[in-house]
């Protein structure tokens, strides 16, 4: 018995000629693909060199003591123990960052979104006021500015002699504890041009036709901002709550200026960047330096995690 099973030929077709096969799928272009990994090597290098290596040799870091000096010992979880229940600056130093964050953070974005408000119109040079606007934010960040605004709120300061012209008796503000902090918070709200400028491309991407049917519907000034303006305006200001609570907590230069390095008076300006600068290039201990920079990165991991699950509840997007 044949277990061979045999196909005939469809009805009509010579059964000599060989059905053609179809061809093979085009195999990659590996020479491209060579020349772009080639192009791509340098952003490789410096990925590993430049990113990726400090950032694997700061966490072993973190668990050793490392003067800069000498071989590092390893440490355990020693340096992480230390900041939470033997180091009152350390301590010190998170609730200063954590008033200023607090602090600047909504009032920046406050004052950038109702001066880019004022600055939406058509005015003639409208153009020249956006850019005498934005001028702090390029500047503010500098130490000259740094050391002027220090002169400015300083025992004979501009502030103590426009106060004195009214009869009011100042004080040094940079020196007093209960008002230093407070004139660094001025100075980064000072600085609100990046905000202002992002504020200002989403206010020009709201149709005017939603404006005119509020009008029509007789709502006022205050209700088109509260019920158009700002529902449109979410994704804006969810991106720049996110931006600058990341800047605000890697502040470093006002602070180290102001007071010189020491975050003074009394360790009210002390920032949690300036004491981790203190512990790492001052007191040449890196690796408890190194553990605060990963407490500071898991700080602002967790905070941007909160602010993306909370983006749900009040974030709208015209899609969704």
């Amino acid at each position: 018995m044949s277990t061979s099973t045999e196909i005939s030929a469809p009805a009509g077709r010579d059964p000599t000629v060989e059905i053609p096969t179809p061809p093979a799928p085009a195999k990659p272009r590996r020479r491209t693909d060579r020349v772009a990994y080639l192009f791509l090597l340098p952003w490789f290098v410096g990925l590993l060199l430049l990113t990726a290596g400090p950032l694997l040799g700061s966490l072993y870091l973190s668990f050793t003591k490392f003067n800069l000096l000498q071989p590092p010992e390893w440490n355990g979880f020693g340096n992480y123990l230390k900041m939470f229940t033997d180091d009152p600056r350390y301590l010190q130093s998170l609730k200063v960052t954590f008033i200023y964050v607090a602090l600047t953070v909504p009032l920046q974005l406050g004052f950038a979104l109702a001066v880019a408000v004022l600055l939406n119109r058509p005015l003639r040079g409208m153009a020249w006021y956006r850019s005498i606007y934005y001028i702090p934010s390029l500047l503010g960040g500098s130490v000259a500015i740094a050391v002027i605004w220090g002169q400015l709120f300083d025992d004979d300061g501009v502030l103590n002699a426009f106060l004195a012209f009214f009869g009011v008796a100042g004080r040094s503000w940079i020196s007093n504890p209960d008002t230093a902090l407070y004139t660094l918070v001025l100075l980064n709200i000072w600085q609100f041009g990046s905000p202002m400028v992002i504020f200002l491309a989403g206010l020009k991407q709201i149709p005017q036709e939603l404006y005119d049917a509020a009008s029509v519907d007789g709502a006022s000034a205050w209700r088109r901002f509260r019920s158009v303006t700002v529902p449109l305006l979410t994704p804006i200001i969810f991106f720049n709550v996110v931006l600058q609570i990341i800047q605000a907590f890697q502040a470093f230069t006002p602070a180290y200026v102001v007071s010189g390095g020491s975050g003074g008076p009394s360790d009210s300006t002390l920032f949690y960047t300036l004491y981790l600068y203190q512990q790492g290039f001052t007191n040449l201990n890196m690796g408890y330096a190194c553990a605060m920079a990963w407490v500071l990165l898991l700080i602002i991991a967790t905070f941007t995690l909160i602010n993306f699950g909370l983006a749900r509840r009040w974030v709208y997007y015209e899609d969704r």
